[in-house]
Order: C-alpha cells, then structure tokens, then sequence
C-alpha cells in the first residue's frame, strides 16, 4: 500500500488548489481545466518512484469529472477514468469507473499497484475533503466578519 503525502498544486489560475491524493507523492504542474495536465511522482513502499501524469478530459460541475491517467502523455498503458456526481438525500454518491487499454494492464494495476484500493482511497479522501470545506463554509457562515456591524436587536 501507498500512503497519502499529496500536499496541493497549481490551477490554471495560479491558485493553489488542495488535491486530495491517496497516494505519497509530489505534484509538479496541476492544471484544472480540459486538457490541463498534472505531473506528479508517486513513490511507493519499496522506494520506487514512478513518474505519473494526468490529462483532464472532461469538466462537467457539478456532475462529471473525466481523465486520461498514465506514466506520460501517449504512454500505451494510458487508462481512463470518469467520475459522476449525484444526490443522494443529504449527500452525494460518487462512481468512479476506470477502462484500462487490456485486459493485461488492468490486471497489473490491480495486482501490482492495488489500483481498486487506490481508488477506494481517493474516494474517501475526496469525501473527507469536501466535507471539511462545507464544514469550515458553515463555521464563516456563522461567525461576524471584522469590519462588519451586526445589526443591534430590540
């Protein structure tokens, strides 16, 4: 298994955007949008890195988010993975599916590189993200803001 260390990188803005990656690696370029790339190296238990790189497809809020995930752009082994977002009562649901190039890569990445697990964690920290950011939306919602008077009640 891999641990989490993805700290945060570049929108095509120039803002800092937190990526909530499962895995420990390091972000070079993150851009947000259609066709933005993100290149980042995942190092694994042994001490291997692996150089990865993302292509954004598709940018659909609030329903769909797609990519194009391999080692670099044109790699063979390149997989794609889409998204969807949905409500579910309170909640969102959130599928993930991913379509490998063979059957051979999907099994290599399920074996070697335990890509469900990975996916599952993404997921989860996905989750505890955006649930962080509608906590701390609450919290300022709640709180006066300086400079700013509170009207007196009778």
């Amino acid at each position: 298994m891999y641990s989490l260390k993805h700290e945060h990188g570049q929108s095509g803005t120039g803002d800092v955007v937190p990526l909530p990656l499962t895995r420990n690696s390091n972000a070079r370029v993150v851009v947000v949008k259609p066709s933005g790339p993100h290149h980042f190296v995942i190092h694994g238990p042994d001490g291997t890195d692996y150089q990865e790189w993302i292509s954004w497809t598709e940018i659909a809020p609030p329903e769909r988010v797609a990519l194009l995930h391999g080692e670099s752009r044109g790699g063979p082994n390149a997989f794609e993975s889409v998204l969807t977002f949905a409500p579910d009562g309170a909640a969102t649901r959130i599928e993930m599916r991913t379509m490998f190039p063979t059957k051979e890569v999907r099994d290599e990445a399920v074996e070697r590189y335990h890509e469900i697990e990975g996916g599952q964690q993404a997921l989860s920290k996905l989750a505890a993200y955006v649930t962080e950011i509608v906590r701390k939306a609450v919290e300022d919602a709640k709180t006066p803001s300086c400079g700013r008077r509170t009207p007196a009640r009778a």
